[in-house]
């Protein structure tokens, strides 16, 4: 196999065409092989392969930088460039990430995880390149969504403002199949537009240029640019990023090796200022079952990768069961309506959408726009329910502070994936929402330990219209808890066992675990109380008043940074109380990736460690 001959990324640039196409084949057939076994966004990688393999044709990924948006179709890079020995401990405890990672590579000039910020940090090479005076270009490798964000148009603005040499943007469309504009008028422009003949002439028009008088000089300049806009807008689409000062070229077909390596070589020789190249691309290109679903295969579990069945665990999930019940809720109120920011299926919407299409709104990767289109609809009655992951929910905090919390309007957050939410890592996990939630004067943070809870706290918050709500949720299968819950009330929590000398207190993520933590420490004599809070904001002030006046130890269990947590607002109630508070959440630090199981065993975050830690305090 070419595959296993590459020891250094260097060899890449000596292939020939026929051993670039072999060793595309060749890659693509390891990342099915692996992310079959590990999970991952397969969807994605597949698509950039051809891509992946020209970049490394031409360039040099230590001298140029390039920087993967977002990082999940960035599989075929870690694989090219040295990491395909390690590419089977793909998001496992200390093993490769899932996304680019700077720690991991030299190659990897960037670390990445969350949407639309490749633009900007490209632009930030390419500045600091010029002012260290080294030489390669700086490329953004843009797609699958991640465009519809507005931090990488503020930086398409500013770039092309600049108008920074040796800065490359690569926008991978891979939304649409390759269409009748990727033909031989668009190969002959886009070589066009990279040739020597053509640029040295576009050279020539400007130095001529600086021979006229003053007068006369701009006047010409601006007619040569007409001319040649005029003609461009006629056969060239989204003409758009030549408005924002960039040099457009495509769209070409992202899967034509040969046709690729001659763009990039082109204008990695002969161009001027910042260059945009639109490549159309095919998520899950030669694996079939990706091919024919992308969406669902943009990412998975483990699989069987021969047919692309996925395993399933038959209970329903956190997610699933939010999107149920908003489904019913909805049927019973018509001004409720569903925002969601480019995940619909991961945060449980496919089936509202499908119910209530006019009243469905994905809004793409632009979750501040999200939040302040809900506070739009909200200033005139409609009852918007916005879900959005954790760890994205922070890229909209200014517009939940100053749009939503303080006119207090009653929007709902269904916040997805609170907690670690394991393979994924540090990018994704859902650590911080309590802790810049906290602070919002107005706020109500509800947590369900169970899915009867969740269905109650999202009745609530469809009713009440005094301000936000907030609902935090893990990722995961949603635990049953017997019976429904009657009419929910926030501030008030859940004695599930009295006890004595001390007591558990969790949040409902966190819930499980106190529960066989209680358990385990039963089993050695010990009656300790066992508290479900529910509502995180309000907290009921007056059962942890009681505890605190008589338990020696309050033990605070929650899935969030015990920086600025619950575990920390109970202190600050309870500090002048006999009662001592200890915390257990996550450490101040950020938590890599790997199974939820090795990660919680990994910060002592099990049934087993947590009942040590509690017997050693209890010691006289």
């Amino acid at each position: 196999m070419i595959l296993d001959q590459i020891k250094d990324p260097a060899a890449i640039r000596k292939f020939k065409l026929e051993e670039l196409n072999l060793l595309a084949r060749e890659v693509r057939k390891r990342i099915v092989d692996v992310v079959s076994q590990t999970g991952g966004h397969i969807a994605p990688s597949l698509g950039a392969v051809d891509l992946t393999v020209a970049l490394l044709n031409v360039f040099d990924p230590i001298k140029d930088r390039v920087v993967w948006d977002v990082g999940h179709q960035s599989y075929a890079w870690k694989i090219l460039t040295g990491r395909n020995d390690r590419f089977p401990t793909l998001r496992s405890l200390n093993g490769i990430s899932g996304f680019t990672n700077r720690d991991e590579s030299p190659c990897d000039a960037f670390s990445t995880g969350h949407s639309s910020t490749s633009v900007s940090a490209a632009l930030g090479l390419a500045c600091a390149k010029e002012l260290l005076q080294e030489p390669g270009h700086s490329i953004a490798v843009i797609g699958d969504g991640a465009l519809t964000g507005g931090m990488s148009f503020e930086a398409l603005n500013h770039a092309g403002h600049l108008q920074k040499d040796k800065l490359l943007v690569i926008l991978n469309d891979n939304a649409m199949s390759i269409s009748k504009n990727v033909g031989g008028l668009q190969k002959y422009l886009a070589r066009m537009l990279v040739s020597r003949p053509y640029n040295t002439l576009k050279q020539q028009v400007w130095d001529l240029s600086q021979s006229l008088p003053a007068n006369l000089r701009r006047r010409f300049i601006l007619g040569a640019q007409k001319m040649e806009e005029s003609m461009l807008n006629i056969l060239v689409p989204n003409i758009i990023f030549e408005d924002l000062g960039f040099k457009y070229i495509g769209p070409i077909d992202g899967h034509d090796i040969r046709l690729l390596c001659t763009i990039f070589r082109r204008v990695q020789r002969h161009m001027v200022g910042p260059v945009l190249i639109h490549v159309v691309t095919q998520k899950g290109r030669g694996y079939a079952p990706a091919e024919k679903n992308a969406s669902l295969f943009h990412g998975v579990g483990p699989f069987e990768a021969k047919s692309g069945k996925q395993n399933c665990s038959g209970q329903e999930s956190w997610s699933d069961a939010f999107g149920r019940q908003l489904v019913e809720l909805a049927s019973a109120n018509p001004k409720i309506v569903a925002i969601t920011a480019a995940m619909t299926s991961g945060t449980g919407l496919s089936g509202f959408e499908s119910r209530y299409p006019k009243r469905f709104f994905d809004v793409g990767i632009a979750e501040q726009h999200a939040v302040t289109l809900a506070a739009g609809m909200a200033c005139k009655g409609i009852k918007p329910f916005v879900a959005i992951y954790s760890t994205f929910m922070q890229r909209a905090l200014d517009q939940v502070i100053h749009d939503v919390a303080l006119p207090r309007l009653p929007v709902v957050f269904c916040i997805d994936r609170a907690g670690l939410v394991g393979e994924d890592g540090a990018t994704h996990h859902g650590a911080f929402d309590v802790s810049f939630l906290g602070n919002v004067p107005g706020l109500i943070i509800l947590s369900p330990a169970n899915a009867e809870e969740l269905s109650a706290m999202l009745s609530f918050a469809a009713a009440y219209t005094g301000g936000p709500v907030a609902i935090r949720y893990p990722r995961g299968a949603a635990p049953c808890g017997g019976k429904p819950l009657s009419a929910f009330v926030p501030g008030k929590a859940h004695t599930v066992h009295k006890g004595e000398d001390f007591a558990l207190v969790s949040d409902g993520g966190a819930y499980p675990l106190a529960e066989s933590t209680w358990e385990l420490l039963a089993q050695q004599g010990h009656k300790p109380f066992l508290i479900n809070l529910r509502s995180l904001k309000p907290l009921d002030e007056n059962l942890l008043r009681r505890l605190g006046q008589h338990c020696r130890y309050v033990f605070t269990f929650e899935t969030n940074s015990v920086i600025g947590g619950t575990g920390a607002r109970i202190a600050q109630i309870l500090a002048e109380y006999p009662s001592r508070v200890v915390n257990f959440g996550y450490p101040d630090q950020f938590v890599p990736h790997g199974a939820t199981s090795a990660l919680n065993e990994l910060i002592g975050f099990t049934p087993a460690q947590l009942a040590r830690e509690i017997e050693k305090r209890l010691q006289p």
